[in-house]
């Protein structure tokens, strides 16, 4: 059976915990323990992993991240692919699911990992600036997707468990940003956008473009 919280999240969970039992033994108060136990409670929270189902249609690009749509805009080359295309930005917030989702079938062509700063992840120079991992997947078709996972303000680790050449599944998980962040998306110009600004996805699940069909 599958554990309802990402293995990243047992430390913090098992530390947060230690310290609330330590504080209930050495510094007993009620107002103190029900902090410690709340904490506690809400770091499983953030670490929850919940089963999804993604859709099966052919041709979808869905969502890698659970959050709130901030940017849909074109830009004149993609990390990784240096191709036009349409950047659709999702903003995960300290409430929402972390873990990251492929947002289609193929296999990893290129992985490249950047350092850099923690500006707010809702900032338009995070994707330029701020620490990120940059992931580029081509699909059977060969239609290529870049996309990436950038840390914000508060986050401080991007894990990312894909390897070059290794053969991924729509809606697998492939990591998570710890405490804040986003993740962009890179569509090709010819993908229809099934998103708008403002709107909230589901990682695993939300459609985010439709792909032009091959001849």
């Amino acid at each position: 059976m599958r554990s309802p919280v990402a293995v990243e999240g047992v430390p913090f969970i098992a530390a947060f915990a230690a310290i609330a039992i330590a504080g209930e033994i050495f510094c007993p108060s009620v107002p103190g323990s029900i902090l410690l136990w709340l904490l506690t409670g809400w770091c499983i929270w953030f670490f929850r992993d919940p089963e999804r189902h993604p859709p099966m249609d052919e041709g979808l690009v869905i969502a890698p991240a659970d959050g709130r749509v901030i940017v849909i805009e074109e830009v004149a080359a993609a990390p990784l692919s240096g191709q036009p295309a349409r950047k659709c930005s999702i903003f995960m917030n300290v409430f929402n699911v972390h873990v990251n989702r492929c947002p289609i079938d193929g296999s990893v062509s290129k992985l490249a990992y950047h350092p850099g700063r923690f500006f707010n992840a809702a900032l338009d120079k995070a994707s330029l600036e701020n620490e990120r991992m940059e992931i580029l997947l081509t699909s059977p078709s060969g239609v290529v997707i870049p996309f990436v996972q950038v840390a914000g303000l508060i986050a401080r680790r991007i894990i990312c468990r894909l390897q070059p050449g290794q053969e991924v599944a729509r809606g697998g998980r492939f990591g998570l940003i710890r405490f804040g962040s986003r993740v962009d998306v890179y569509l090709p110009l010819s993908a229809r956008i099934a998103v708008s600004l403002n709107e909230h996805t589901r990682a695993g699940e939300t459609i985010l473009a439709h792909l032009e069909k091959a001849p």
